[in-house]
Parts: C-alpha cells; sequence; structure tokens
C-alpha cells in the first residue's frame, strides 16, 4: 500500500522557517522523482519544487527560489521541504508527491505526472 505522509506544517510568523517532511513507503522510493506542491485558498494547485530520484537535479517555483531547500534520503525514504523567510503568501496546504523517473535527472514540474500523493499539511504565515 503507497503512503506518503506530510509533516511539520504549523502556523509562523511572516520570516519564519518551517521544515516540512514526507515519509514514503509501498513503492520503490529511490526511483521516484518526489515534488513538493501548495495549494492556496480559492486557488489552483500549484508546483514548489522538485528532486530527481538521483538528487542531482532540483527545480523551484520562482516564487520559493532561494528561500525553499528541497532534500531527500534514499535510504530513510523521506523527502524534505525546508522553507525560511516565509511570507503570508506562501499560506497553502503543502502536499508531497511521487513521479516514476526513468532515469536519474528526471524531474517533472507537471503536476499530471506524478503517480502519487500525499494528504497535504497546511502551512500559515501570519503577517
Amino acid at each position: 500500500q503507497v503512503q506518503l505522509v506530510e509533516s511539520g506544517g504549523g502556523l509562523v510568523q511572516a520570516g519564519g522557517s518551517l521544515r516540512l517532511s514526507c515519509a514514503a513507503s509501498g513503492f520503490t522510493f529511490s526511483r521516484y522523482a518526489m515534488g513538493w506542491f501548495r495549494q492556496a485558498p480559492g486557488k489552483e494547485r500549484e508546483f514548489v519544487s522538485v528532486i530527481s530520484w538521483s538528487g542531482a537535479i532540483t527545480k523551484y517555483a520562482d516564487s520559493v527560489k532561494g528561500r525553499f531547500t528541497i532534500s531527500r534520503d534514499n535510504a530513510k525514504n523521506t523527502v524534505n521541504l525546508q522553507m525560511n523567510s516565509l511570507k503570508p503568501e506562501d499560506t497553502a496546504v503543502y502536499y508531497c508527491a511521487a513521479d516514476y523517473g526513468p532515469w536519474g535527472s528526471y524531474a517533472s514540474v507537471a503536476e499530471g505526472e506524478y503517480d502519487y500523493w500525499g494528504q497535504g499539511t497546511q502551512v500559515t504565515v501570519s503577517s
């Protein structure tokens, strides 16, 4: 049974930091690119960041570049998103997702390419 379980969300003041984690099970984690997406109230879900299964390739949305850092540990089947200098516009439900990677540098930003999704974790940034 495939599971993606996010944790680490919460309430933080603008300028603060949070570290999201996603624990994966039920599939070969080391062959999947892992992405983070978010959905703010009244808006569509959007891409935040992705890391290839080799870890060699990372991509970020322009809105978070320089503030967020994605990482993964294939031995522990986890992917993390370190979020610094948070802004009120970062408020959203954050989702972890897995996308089978045919090669080690594969890292899609397209939501439709992802095979598995977590339930999400709420991040709220107060001004």
